[in-house]
């Protein structure tokens, strides 16, 4: 088994990425491919299906070329896994042909409707249902809206001819010629349609959403033979398809997240933080949401899921914005060169606090300045805030679940800061392991394909295959102690800026 190889397509919002992977999870060769969106009008954000298509295949054939111009043998490829971005969704017809753009996940068309229907009995009803709550960024709500405004859609619903799929299943209709219409259970999640504990269509939630005529695919395991495909010609001869999972969630397995209380954070421009709670599905009173995190045809893992929304975009802020420095790796040397913030707290609330707060109105700010704050000082306040965040919806996730947390698994750009690191594993006061890998969804989706296909034995072989890079032990007594009542520090002042924006309002 060793000479096989794996193919990953990680379909992405800007562009897709194509990677072969051999067996021991090592990049074999890899491309990439840029996809543009466009804007219609303020707060619509839609793409070309077609295109979506063609950005895929444009991406393999780039990868399956600079394979074989290595001496690369391309019949050692056995299966393909695909990841994709979760909520993005197509509307095509019996044909195969667009009704409509792609529906963007970042698309804002569905406020209005989301204000209509939060009402206290269908929230209860589709937070049991679904784990999720009622916003834009879920699909089912921009469908409503296609419904409402396109009649087009309206007519191919009506007539039971509009089939509806998120990007995996768009990929997998066109990639078998129209043969296979299936999602899987992590993609069928984030739509509002999808029942979690029954793993099914919802028909109370699909009637209650008006949306009864939609023709809606098959839903199977994570890893499973979702069909054959030659790629567009790329390659020589079809290969199966033995996966098919959202990226976070994909990411989440790359990392190894494969039992209750691993946990992986995702630090980009955001951060999303899965927490796997296991075989049992966890509800949260700390405004998480409620999702499978990976699957298999024998086992099905749940998870909590939480979204920071400023990261990294804190950091570009300071530096595009503010001018405090040229390039972002100058930021952990600058942090280090003080020995505290000198009192000073960043509340990087720019686009309003996610998880736990849920303050999206919630304007940012800086406290604690004197004439003695220097920009190092607020450079230091701006980092440690990335792991106050991830703090607090650590700690909301272990109240919910009752599961604590055994170890972090960390990608994203800003794992390169190792100030960063070291100061979120003194507040968790538990080990933060980055495995060095950039492409942690294509992996995921790769060990995922490679499981179904036989190419492992089993999860422990896949474990085995998590190496750490960088492991980050939490500090001494008195460094973990300091970091704690920073950290009770920032939450006093989250909660004064909320209490503040609450008077405001009256």
């Amino acid at each position: 088994m060793h000479d096989r190889l794996i193919l990953a397509i990680d379909q992405g919002t800007s562009g897709t990425k194509a990677i072969i992977f051999d067996t021991a999870g090592r990049i074999i060769a890899r491309a990439t491919s840029p996809l543009d969106c466009t804007f219609p009008r303020p707060g619509l954000v839609e793409q070309d299906p077609e295109g979506i298509y063609r950005n895929v295949i444009d991406a393999v054939r780039a990868c399956v070329d600079r394979f074989r111009s290595a001496g690369g043998q391309v019949d050692r490829i056995a299966c393909c896994g695909i990841s994709n971005q979760r909520e993005t969704f197509c509307i095509w017809d019996q044909n195969g042909r667009p009704l409509c753009n792609a529906v963007v996940w970042q698309c804002k068309r569905s406020v209005g409707i989301c204000n209509r229907l939060r009402q206290p009995a269908i929230e209860q009803q589709v937070r049991q249902r679904t784990g999720l709550i009622i916003d834009p960024y879920f699909s089912a709500t921009k469908i409503v809206w296609l419904l409402e405004n396109d009649e087009h859609v309206r007519q191919a619903i009506e007539y039971k001819r509009a089939m509806f799929g998120t990007v995996d299943t768009w990929l997998l209709y066109r990639l078998t010629g129209g043969s296979r219409y299936l999602t899987d259970y992590t993609n069928a999640s984030r739509t509002l349609l999808f029942n979690i504990d029954q793993l099914g269509w919802d028909q109370g939630l699909i009637d209650l959403f008006g949306l009864k005529g939609l023709v809606l695919p098959d839903v199977r395991p994570s890893a499973c033979m979702f069909g054959e495909s030659d790629i567009g010609s790329v390659l020589p001869q079809p290969i199966p398809i033995t996966a098919m999972i959202g990226d976070s969630h994909a990411a989440a397995f790359g990392e190894c997240c494969l039992g209750p209380g691993m946990a992986k954070a995702t630090l980009g421009t955001g951060c999303s933080i899965l927490l796997n709670t296991g075989h049992k599905r966890m509800n949260s009173r700390s405004g998480m949401v409620s999702t499978i995190c990976w699957s298999t045809a024998d086992r099905v893992d749940y998870a909590l899921e939480g979204i920071i929304v400023s990261c990294g975009s804190t950091i570009q802020w300071l530096r595009d914005q503010l001018g405090l420095f040229q390039d972002s790796q100058q930021t952990e040397s600058m942090a280090c060169s003080v020995e505290d913030c000198g009192g000073v707290y960043l509340i990087p609330a720019f686009s309003g606090l996610g998880a736990p707060h849920w303050q999206m109105d919630l304007k940012g700010a800086v406290t604690g300045l004197t004439f003695g704050t220097n920009k190092a000082h607020i450079i230091r306040a701006a980092l440690e805030s990335i792991a106050y965040q991830i703090k607090d919806v650590i700690y909301a996730m272990e109240q919910d679940s009752g599961i604590q947390l055994q170890g972090l698994r960390a990608d994203g750009g800003i794992t390169n800061n190792r100030f960063v690191m070291q100061y979120i594993a003194d507040l968790l006061g538990k080990e933060v392991v980055n495995m060095g890998i950039q492409d942690v969804s294509a992996l995921g989706a790769a060990l995922l394909a490679g499981l179904q296909m036989g190419l492992y034995k089993d999860l422990d072989q896949i474990a085995g295959l998590c190496v750490a890079k960088t492991t980050y032990k939490p500090g001494p007594e008195r460094q973990r102690r300091s970091a704690m009542e920073r950290y009770e520090g920032w939450l006093a002042q989250v909660r004064g800026l909320i209490g503040q924006a609450k008077e405001c309002r009256r």
